[in-house]
């Protein structure tokens, strides 16, 4: 079925996902996961991945498919065929799904058992920094954790505790893990 492509923007996830160009498209299509995305010439240049609601970027609800570009796995794609990830150092993962509201970051959920939990973040706990720098958005979170190191090194949350009287900042400190190797992948034997 052909589809438009509507917009190229950054996407970030709850799960501690962020692609900085997705492929948004417009109309929705039911049969998009892994589905490949050809420009004119019926060359590839993205796989199916998510339904969206915002496809459309005039901000208008909008459903629509994401698409992550094919030119981002290119250069990994014989590290995922015989490792199942790509090599080098893993980002720093902390286990809290966050979300983001009226232009504020807040902890959804927790990884039961994982990092965020361990260290006392809670749901409804409101982000408003990572060492001491503000936040601005889902994406700029994750970029500020990343940019700290590799997974295994202490990220410091500044959080606005859910049910806060005196709406004093705490600074969390949260030692990250490889979600990789928390997640304790087994293969059938």
């Amino acid at each position: 079925m052909p589809v438009a492509v509507v917009s190229r923007r950054e996407f970030a996830g709850y799960w501690e996902y962020l692609l900085d160009k997705a492929i948004y498209t417009m109309p929705y299509h039911d049969s998009y996961g892994g589905a490949a995305l050809l420009d004119s010439e019926g060359a590839l240049v993205g796989i199916g991945s998510l339904f969206v609601n915002d496809a459309d970027p005039s901000g208008e609800a909008a459903p629509g498919n994401l698409f992550v570009p094919i030119d981002l796995l290119k250069p990994i794609l014989a590290q995922l065929v015989e490792r199942g990830r790509a090599s080098g150092p893993a980002n720093p993962w902390l286990g809290l799904y966050a979300g983001e509201a009226q232009g504020r970051v807040y902890v959804r959920r927790i990884a039961r058992g994982g990092p965020a939990e361990t260290a006392g973040v809670k749901p409804g706990d409101i982000i408003i920094g990572v060492g001491g720098r503000r936040v601005a958005s889902l994406a700029d979170f994750y970029r500020k954790i990343w940019a700290r190191g590799a997974a295994g090194v202490e990220v410091g949350v500044d959080i606005l505790p859910i049910g806060s009287k005196d709406l004093a900042i705490e600074n969390v400190s949260i030692r990250s893990l490889d979600r990789h190797n928390w997640l304790k992948l087994r293969h059938p034997q």
